[in-house]
């Protein structure tokens, strides 16, 4: 890569930031956690590995800063999803569509799945997505649902089992609407009352 040259020097360190990361994800993609390292960043990006150590002291460090810079993405395009739906249900195949999709384009949750990360790190990932990613809630609370936010809940361990099934080979089209189906017939359509309430009234 050319130096980078720009008209100030904040500017210039967050061009060879952006830069590092635009290398980190291509490695992790191309060749999983273990092809990230810093001299692999340095050679990517024709910088000299301590100029490297002056945005990230660790692997994990620039994993983190990945994923805060790749979730906000994911957000506005699960955002965007959903505004452009006209009816709960529809929102909700919206929002399952678009998270599925951006797992298949982006698939840096894939490369991170197995990594030998540190929790901190683990924990620091796992709080972005909820802070970041759009919660479901809203969706099945305009559906009706008695208990929005449990949905919401399983619909996302639904969600991440099916980017699981996906990554063992199973055809992504049938895995979205399977996925579907499941979200709207099984978690959209809830019991009215608790079981121990229908034996009362039973």
């Amino acid at each position: 890569m050319p130096k980078i040259n720009a008209a100030t020097l904040a500017e210039h360190r967050a061009r060879q930031r952006a830069a590092l990361l635009d290398a980190a994800r291509d490695l992790l993609l191309e060749g999983g956690y273990q092809a990230l390292s810093f001299s692999a960043l340095a050679q990517r990006t024709g910088l000299a590995r301590p100029t490297v150590y002056t945005y990230f002291r660790t692997k994990d460090e620039v994993v983190v800063a990945l994923c805060e810079a790749e979730l906000p993405l994911v957000a506005a395009e699960i955002d965007a999803a959903v505004r452009r739906a006209t009816t709960p249900r529809e929102r909700i195949i919206a929002f399952v569509r678009a998270q599925l999709r951006a797992a298949r384009q982006r698939r840096i949750a894939h490369a991170l799945a197995n990594a030998p990360m540190s929790h901190e790190a683990r924990e620091r990932i796992v709080r972005l997505h909820h802070e970041l990613v759009p919660s479901a809630a809203p969706l099945f609370a305009d559906l009706g649902h008695p208990y929005p936010a449990l949905a919401a809940r399983l619909l996302q361990g639904l969600i991440n089992t099916a980017v699981t099934a996906m990554d063992a080979g199973e055809p992504p089209g049938r895995v979205t609407r399977v996925t579907i189906a499941a979200a709207l017939d099984g978690l959209g359509c809830p019991v009215d009352v608790e079981p121990s309430q229908r034996r009362r009234t039973g």
